[in-house]
């Protein structure tokens, strides 16, 4: 199930005016596109949580410019686009004692479904959590080509 990670990008930012718009304008000058995007902020920092067409590039050019960045790995749900849909897949984390970090919502659709990305504590274990659950996960070459 290793290849259906998705290489999540993280970046620590000074919650500062401009300081999105400097990320956004590097991964632009890389020709890099972003897919999706999660901000959570304090009065003080903030940590960018991006999904991009290149995150290995996107790593570098990013620790380059002097962003204090990371990679984690994160699963791509496809789901039915309609309500309890996402309730589903949560229910399923939840009967298997499984504790969800966090989840956002990808930036597009794949016909009749959504996609969330999420950040679970064992990701091996919520990966063959969904699979029993016919709920599917997408790796990364299928998620880029959306």
């Amino acid at each position: 199930m290793e290849g259906q990670y998705i290489k999540q990008i993280s970046i620590f930012l000074e919650n500062k005016k401009g300081r999105l718009a400097e990320v956004a304008d590097t991964l632009s000058q890389a020709n890099i596109n972003i897919r999706a995007l999660c901000v959570a902020d304090t009065t003080d920092f903030g940590i960018v949580r991006l999904i991009v067409d290149h995150p290995d590039k996107a790593y570098e050019v990013l620790k380059a410019a002097g962003f204090t960045t990371s990679a984690t790995q994160v699963i791509a749900v496809e789901m039915p686009d309609k309500p309890g849909a996402l309730a589903k897949v949560l229910n399923v984390l939840r009967a298997k004692d499984i504790n969800l970090e966090y989840v956002y919502a990808f930036i597009g659709k794949r016909g009749e479904y959504a996609i969330h990305v999420l950040r679970v504590e064992n990701t091996e274990e919520a990966l063959k959590a969904l699979a029993e659950n016919n709920i599917k996960a997408i790796d990364n070459d299928e998620l880029l080509k959306l």
